[in-house]
């Protein structure tokens, strides 16, 4: 392992000095600088994580904020994670993940210490508990979900409620006029999750103008929850002919029990979803969707944080367009 003496005895210069070059505390000459900078890159030398707070007063450490809750689909919550983490090594930041479900109390546990430099919070809700203390926070924070009251806050998503427009308008392009929404499970309503609320104001909205009739089924996740669901639907409206999901563990399942009860897809039925491209693309029956961009959104929740810290100003809302991909799953509407 390269040591700040061996980056020194090859510029020919002290340790304090190759210090110096790499905190900015002190003054050198540039050309010392250039000369330790040469010598760095020559013998690959990666100052100590330690070293390198002690010398720049920051840890460079992001805290990412995810409480595990229920009703949580894990697999696409890690995909944020994962892109988070990515960008803040490209920045040369380390990631803590915070699952636990703490709420302010947590946050200020970790945010009066030295631990982090800056927070990104997911799994917002609408009225979030932890908003009055992000707001009084001297460190830097990004919300990936908007709150009902988003000011003086910096916030990234997906706009939920134009992709929730966006599955409507899609099957009412293709002549569909009764259509239903199986959403999230039902203690992510209760709990008034950001996104999954802005999903069902966009659906309902979109239905609305297009004059459909609509209506909006929570869903637990699973094969036996499916056929319920699925079975209620029916009954209660048998002129169905289009559905979007917004449960991305419940939506092959959910095709196969429409199967079982004797609807084609696409054939009687026309299927949308709002999850990642790698879910839609890999059922039996390829499902229109639009996509849930993770890796987007957690690069630049990251780059809106180096901004930040780095005391550049940055917009409070940045919502990302909704992007629909035509599959197998939807068809126009079979009229007698």
């Amino acid at each position: 392992m390269v040591k700040i003496t061996d980056v020194a005895r090859h510029a020919g210069v002290s340790p304090s000095t190759v210090s110096y070059a790499l905190s900015g505390k002190r003054p050198i000459s540039e050309e010392t600088r250039q000369r330790v900078e040469e010598s760095i890159r020559e013998l690959g030398y990666r100052p100590h994580a330690g070293a390198r707070a002690l010398a720049s007063s920051r840890s460079n450490v992001l805290a990412l904020v995810i409480p595990l809750r229920a009703g949580i689909h894990v697999p696409v919550v890690m995909q944020f994670a994962v892109s988070v983490v990515t960008a803040a090594r490209r920045h040369d930041h380390d990631v803590l993940l915070l699952t636990q479900e703490e709420g302010e109390e947590g946050l200020r546990r970790v945010a009066d210490t030295a631990l982090v430099d800056a927070l990104i919070v997911m799994d917002v809700q609408l009225h979030d508990p932890r908003i009055p203390l992000l707001r009084t926070l001297e460190r830097p924070s990004v919300m990936i979900g908007f709150p009902a009251e988003p000011e003086g806050l910096t916030c990234i998503d997906l706009d939920f409620k134009a992709a929730g427009e966006a599955c409507v308008e899609q099957l009412a392009r293709l002549g569909h006029r009764v259509v239903a929404l199986v959403g999230s499970p039902p203690e992510v309503y209760v709990r008034e999750t950001a996104f999954a609320q802005r999903v069902v104001q966009g659906f309902t909205a979109a239905a609305d103008r297009s004059g459909l009739s609509s209506s909006v089924h929570p869903c637990e996740s699973g094969p036996a929850a499916a056929r319920l669901v699925a079975g209620q639907l029916l009954r209660e409206h048998p002129a169905l002919t289009g559905v979007v999901v917004h449960n991305e563990p419940l939506l092959e399942p959910l095709i196969d029990a429409f199967e079982q009860l004797g609807l084609r897809v696409p054939g009687d039925l026309s299927v949308t979803a709002i999850c990642p491209d790698e879910i839609a693309e890999s059922i039996r029956v390829p499902v229109t969707s639009v996509a849930i961009p993770s890796a987007e959104v957690g690069t630049r929740a990251v780059e809106l944080l180096m901004q930040k810290l780095g005391g550049a100003a940055v917009p409070e809302a940045t919502l990302l367009p909704p992007r629909l991909t035509e599959r197998a799953s939807t068809a126009p509407r079979n009229t007698p």
